[in-house]
């Protein structure tokens, strides 16, 4: 009982210094995977780099701990990332103070539903996600995620759009105009070193090399090359006149995002006092659309002078201890430029007009915070939960899925038996913890699971050895990460989901079944065609999935037998047989219950109708495995009105559940004992002499192999 609760006190059985030396050193090899991996899939998920280490300190831990797999390694992962950042761009601004609270009450309302699955033994909810479903859209967030990553590889600026393939096309358009060649030499030369090492020498962490040696080569080059400049610095009528009216629409939103508050609080008090349709409730609400728009507007003209201002491009000239930036095309006669090309940075934010950030440079990771996070319960406000609700169900099944999939694969190899409830709990924990330490959702990671157990990981301990390394980068060693260029990470990210594209996946599928191939393809297209609303394409390959299964149990199989060339009883429409003309021997494959009922009834109606010397059915029920009230009186119905054209009928293969129902509802008795036969093997002989009284049926498809 107390290794339920408490499952890592099964570790301690026969652990001696061979276990703890092997899960050491998987521990501390998944930790150099994990660390530069984990501040690339921040990033992805909208967050600061040293989010992604936040991540990967307590939930690795807390998930060995209180899960069953002792090889699974949890922390940042690139579908949960982008499912986190497609969850909360409705809601605030990526890397936003707004954004990172909701992040982290996201991780927290996951880890919450996972627990909650796990101790109400509700693991199997995770089948609402068919195999077809998860493949089509996990190909799909791995092309979404490899194209997000292309502005930081060519070093441009683009704001998104409504949709991911015009966000893409933003970066080309802005790649076409200007591509920053040092940024996009340091990407690929970390995939030189990554596919080469991935290659050459497997067993050497290929992420790590390449992250240490463009880090040095970009400290040693001066890679990022910044600096603030006062407006009037810069030598460009048509830049100051943008700038300036960048920051005057940028100072309006606010102000009317005020308004339109202060608004919804009037209406809400009009509502309540003088009703829905009154003159001051309606004459509110008409203001509120008005500013509404009136704020779509200014968005719209804020992106236009932002994508102006990214657009533009200064060189710049020394001249004293200051820099003066003149238009790169436009430099005067006489002067000597410093050899850079320069840009604005454009944010979100109001221009400070007497600091503007000028870069000459690429962009790097910057200050990462020393120490670790505040421990903190998140704000857990209700309304912010129950919106957040929709995408944390999402996540977690998604996540679950990916870490249980995962952790059966290994322990498949390592002999380790599972407990899916139990996962759940460990990944809810994980979640649930992680957030009290400013952790974004996680889950389990196939890399490094992977890599864990190819470093001879024993018991979850290797795991918690992880968080100690993990620990020990916050608390000493984060200076060293300022100068890793972005386009790494970019790379870094890029490389990882290569794994996650399955073009077979979808093959597989079709072969298996057209359909579950063809759902495959439509939430492949639709997870593509709706990003960054990532949740509406998994949401139609859902509902897909369960029509098609709602269609199947209405109209399940219904099969006319005859003699087979493997002299058995086989589906005639299959193999090409003939038909008996006086005994039709149909099975049903399924249960019997109110969906289908009808069905079965239509189906013997059709036999009837369309047999003119039948004599007698034998409904062969192998395969009912189960019958509802509403199946029950559709056999009892059925049996009646056959009997009542003057056709014999019989049953054969009943099995204990069904006959039980036909018991309590004295079913058996209006049939009789003596038509239920045990196989069809046995109620054969009995009927076919009968019915085949003064028959001129030369060969019978029942007893002999009939061709069409």
């Amino acid at each position: 009982m107390l290794t339920r609760i408490f499952p890592f006190l099964s570790w301690i059985k026969g652990y001696g210094a061979k276990e703890l030396r092997a899960d050491f050193t998987s521990g501390l090899t998944v930790a150099l995977v994990l660390i530069p991996q984990s501040m690339a899939y921040a990033q992805l998920a909208g967050l600061p780099a040293y989010y992604g280490l936040y991540a990967s300190f307590l939930p690795p831990m807390i998930a060995a701990l209180f899960g069953s797999s002792r090889q699974l390694a949890t922390g940042p992962v690139a579908v949960v990332s982008l499912m986190t950042a497609a969850s909360l761009e409705p809601l605030a601004t990526a890397g936003s103070e707004a954004f990172v609270v909701y992040a982290i009450l996201l991780a927290f309302t996951v880890g919450l539903f996972q627990f909650l699955l796990g101790a109400l033994r509700l693991g199997l909810v995770v089948n609402f996600l068919s195999h077809p479903v998860v493949n089509g859209f996990t190909n799909a967030a791995a092309l979404i995620i490899a194209t997000s990553q292309l502005s930081k590889l060519f070093g441009v600026y683009v704001d998104k759009a409504a949709h991911h393939y015009e966000t893409i096309i933003r970066v080309v358009e802005a790649a076409v105009d200007y591509t920053h060649w040092p940024t996009l030499l340091m990407a690929i030369l970390a995939f030189v070193i990554m596919i080469g090492l991935k290659r050459l020498a497997p067993k050497v962490p290929n992420v790590l090399v390449a992250v240490v040696i463009t880090t040095l080569l970009s400290w040693a080059i001066g890679f990022e090359h910044n600096t603030t400049a006062d407006l009037s610095t810069v030598q460009s009528t048509e830049a100051q006149q943008a700038v300036q009216e960048f920051n005057n629409i940028i100072h309006t939103i606010p102000v009317l995002g005020e308004k339109r508050t202060e608004l919804n609080g009037l209406y809400a008090d009009a509502v309540q006092n003088q009703g829905l349709t009154s003159i001051p409730a309606l004459d509110y609400k008409h203001d509120i659309e008005v500013v509404n728009i009136r704020i779509e507007n200014l968005k719209h003209k804020a992106h236009a002078w932002r994508a102006r201002l990214r657009h533009m491009k200064f060189a710049g000239v020394e001249q004293g201890n200051s820099i003066v930036f003149y238009d790169y095309d436009a430099v005067p006669d006489g002067l000597t430029t410093d050899g850079r090309l320069w840009r604005i940075k454009v944010g979100n934010k109001e221009l400070k007009t007497d600091s503007l950030k000028m870069m000459g440079g690429g962009a790097v990771v910057g200050v990462v915070p020393s120490g670790l996070p505040s421990f903190t319960v998140p704000k857990l406000d209700l309304g912010s939960i129950l919106q957040l609700l929709p995408y944390a169900a999402i996540i977690s099944l998604l996540g679950f899925m990916e870490a249980i999939s995962i952790a059966k694969a290994m322990a498949a190899k390592t002999g380790q038996r599972l407990d899916p409830n139990q996962e759940l709990i460990g990944q809810g924990l994980a979640n649930m913890v992680g957030a009290i330490g400013k952790s974004y959702p996680a889950s389990g990671s196939f890399s490094r699971s992977a890599v864990n157990l190819a470093s001879g990981a024993v018991t979850g301990l290797s795991s918690v050895f992880t968080s100690l390394v993990v620990l020990i980068v916050l608390m000493f060693f984060t200076p060293l990460l300022y100068h890793l260029p972005q386009s790494v990470l970019a790379s870094v990210i890029m490389m990882a989901v290569i794994g996650l594209l399955n073009v077979h996946g979808f093959i597989h599928a079709w072969k298996a079944q057209w359909y579950d191939g063809a759902i495959s393809i439509i939430t492949f297209l639709c997870t593509l065609g709706f990003a960054p609303h990532l949740d509406k394409g998994i949401m139609v390959g859902v509902v897909l999935s369960l029509g098609v299964f709602l269609y199947k149990s209405m109209r399940p199989t219904v099969a006319a037998l005859s003699m087979s060339p493997e002299k058995s009883l086989r589906d005639s429409a299959v193999y090409g047989l003939k038909e008996c003309e006086h005994v039709a021997v149909i099975r049903f494959d399924g249960p019997l219950f109110f969906a289908n009922a009808s069905y079965l009834e239509d189906r013997i109606t059709d036999i009837i109708q369309t047999k003119r010397n039948l004599r007698h059915i034998l409904l062969v029920a192998n395969g009912i495995n189960d019958m509802d009230a509403s199946g029950e009186e559709a056999l009892s119905l059925i049996v009646k009105r056959v009997r009542s054209a003057g056709y014999g009928m019989s049953l054969s293969g009943v099995n204990e559940k069904v006959m039980s129902v036909m018991e309590r509802t004295h079913l058996l008795e209006s049939i009789g004992e003596e038509n239920i036969y045990e196989t069809q093997a046995e109620a054969l002989p009995a009927i076919h002499a009968k019915a085949h009284e003064g028959s001129d049926e030369k060969e019978c498809p029942l007893t002999e192999v009939c061709p069409i």
